[in-house]
């Protein structure tokens, strides 16, 4: 087990791994990524990943140099050098280095990093007894642009709301808007439960349209469940008799409170299990259609 990384298709030592300083994924976060996780070895969602990928990288203006098959066998390469049994991978495409300064014009080569690593595994505990939120009010580097909602490397305001709901004691930060709308957390998207009725924020808002979010919305509809989205803010929150996070790496992860407030009867809720195991059969039928 350990950790493996690519750079423009050539497998790298990790503890050596470098690209230059001139780079401009270095030196101004400008480069577009994805994470995804493996079940029994395989990428999870890759296709859908590397769609999205393509889609940030063009709302950002970097090319991608490869097609999805010669992405597809570097990722594969990476994990296999990795031997983990179960992984982590990352794939970031940078510009590249250009002349100094913030000017796109001249010629751009970009550089694809990936690296694969031990998939973390998390207490058992955060899906048995939950886990908790803080909102806070940030503005992130996209809002207001043409690439609001991609999946850019530039993370720090990310960072810097899930420190400060880490010092409240929270699991995780949900961003909200000048206007009071909630978006998102600093590495999730985000459910709430009312009588029954699941919502959550549009993308029209800015926020990144989350595989898993996609999956846990196209699972819901299978099981008989509408989700809307829809405008949502604080005192949705904390009225919601439910509330759950998403992401690639953690699939469904239910909160039971928000900014110090039970939610509901402040335990994991019938809901968010039934869309729990709803996404984990989408996902076998991902995996078993990715395979073929």
């Amino acid at each position: 087990m350990g950790s493996a990384v690519s750079i423009d298709g050539a497998l790298v030592d990790p503890g050596a791994a470098s690209i230059p300083v001139l780079d401009r994924g270095f030196l101004y976060g400008d480069s577009a990524f994805e994470v995804t996780r493996t079940y029994g070895g395989q990428p999870f969602a890759l296709g859908l990943h590397l769609q999205r990928l393509r889609h940030s990288c063009a709302q950002l203006e970097i090319p991608i140099d490869v097609d999805d098959a010669t992405l597809r066998r570097e990722v594969r390469e990476v994990l296999d050098a990795a031997g983990n049994e179960e992984a982590y991978v990352r794939v970031v495409v940078t510009r590249g280095v250009t002349a100094l300064g913030l000017s796109l014009e001249g010629e751009v080569r970009s550089r694809r990093v990936m690296v694969a690593a031990p998939l973390k595994r998390h207490d058992p505990k955060l899906w048995e007894e939950g886990g908790a939120l803080a909102t806070v009010a940030i503005s992130r580097s996209l809002d207001g642009t043409s690439a609001a909602g991609v999946k850019a490397s530039n993370y720090l305001p990310n960072i810097l709301s899930l420190a400060a709901a880490n010092r409240r004691g929270a699991y995780e930060a949900i961003s909200v808007a000048g206007g009071g709308e909630l978006l998102e957390g600093s590495t999730s998207n985000l459910f709430l439960v009312h009588g029954g009725e699941v919502s959550t924020p549009p993308l029209s808002v800015g926020i990144l349209g989350g595989i898993t979010r996609r999956l846990v919305i196209e699972a819901a509809a299978e099981d008989g469940v509408t989700i809307r989205e829809r405008l949502l803010f604080p005192p949705d929150l904390y009225r919601a008799d439910e509330a759950f996070i998403t992401s690639s790496t953690r699939e469904v992860v239910p909160m039971v409170r928000a900014d110090g407030v039970p939610l509901g009867d402040g335990r994991p809720g019938p809901m968010t299990r039934r869309l729990h195991a709803a996404f984990r059969r989408r996902a076998d039928a991902l995996l078993a259609e990715e395979r073929v």
